[in-house]
């Protein structure tokens, strides 16, 4: 029997031998696949419904595997390519094959410019999907004038289609308990009652805009829409900017008093955007530390 999403007969109870899960299916600014597992380690240990509504990469959903949840993000496009996952991974496969079988049939600066190009024009799942593997440091970065996508193509080579297959065949297994839904944060936090966990890695204050896709995001809404399910007793775990360069920075950001009852850091390593801002010269002096706060 499917119990529903939202039934109250259960609650997801996290493992905890909770393992790394190294494979990304798209490789994206602020990625948290290296760390998730550390970030679940501080989530509560039972919970219901989990909800993540800043989806991203969806490392930390994939690695948590929850029994019940909702992921959700403001970019249809990526949330089709979640949503196509689910439903038809074979679907996805061969989106990702067909621009891979391009790119090495031609001339790969050209072809990935064209890929680009179409994206821009109708943005749509497959286009992205093969951007994010094959753009430089996984950066998808918009312009502010158009908000079409600019990054350049990467120093890489794109991993096989068979190596592609591998990650889709895992991740469909992994998230199959989880509905992908087009929404804004706030209409997602919306649905957490009480006892449910809502996990938020937003856009950071530090970062550009135009990573973002030229989306709006307000820190203090986003405040806001916690506090309230605090209230409603709701668990709410959130990512958010930490120190950087080597911890000589702390980003100061506008917390209320009170709302958060834990605050922990976790060491993520070398910025990526500082990567691609400085085209892969040393970063010793730029690592990152993010910010955990949680209501509990």
């Amino acid at each position: 029997m499917q119990i529903p999403l939202f039934s109250d007969q259960w609650h997801h109870t996290i493992d905890p031998e909770i393992q790394p899960f190294r494979e990304q299916l798209l490789k994206w600014v602020g990625n948290k696949q290296r760390f998730a597992h550390e970030i679940i380690g501080y989530f509560p240990k039972q919970f219901g419904v989990y909800f993540e509504p800043f989806l991203g990469s969806g490392a930390v959903v994939a690695t948590l595997q929850p029994t019940r949840a909702q992921a959700s993000d403001i970019s249809f496009p990526l949330i089709e390519i979640f949503q196509t996952l689910q439903r038809d991974p074979d679907t996805l496969c061969r989106w990702y094959t067909e621009r891979w079988e391009r790119l090495k049939a031609g001339d790969k600066k050209a072809i990935y410019l064209a890929i680009r190009d179409e994206f821009n024009a109708s943005p749509n799942a497959a286009d992205l999907l093969f951007l994010s593997r094959s753009c430089y440091g996984g950066v998808i970065r918009y312009r502010r004038g158009d908000g079409h996508i600019s990054t350049p193509m990467g120093i890489h080579n794109p991993i096989s289609p068979e190596s592609f297959e591998k990650r889709v065949r895992e991740w469909h297994r992994r998230t199959r308990y989880v509905d992908f839904c087009h929404l804004s944060y706030v209409e997602a936090m919306a649905r957490a009652q009480a006892g449910d966990l809502v996990y938020c890695d937003p856009p950071y204050q530090h970062s550009e805009s135009i990573l973002y896709g030229a989306q709006s995001f307000s820190l203090q809404v986003l405040l806001n829409s916690i506090a309230e399910c605090k209230e409603r007793g709701v668990y709410v775990a959130l990512s958010i900017d930490g120190t950087k360069r080597s911890g000589d920075l702390i980003c100061d950001l506008p917390i209320p008093e009170g709302l958060f009852q834990q605050e922990v850091f976790v060491n993520v390593g070398r910025s990526m955007l500082k990567r691609f801002k400085m085209k892969d010269k040393s970063l010793e002096a730029d690592n990152v530390t993010d910010r955990l706060l949680l209501t509990y």
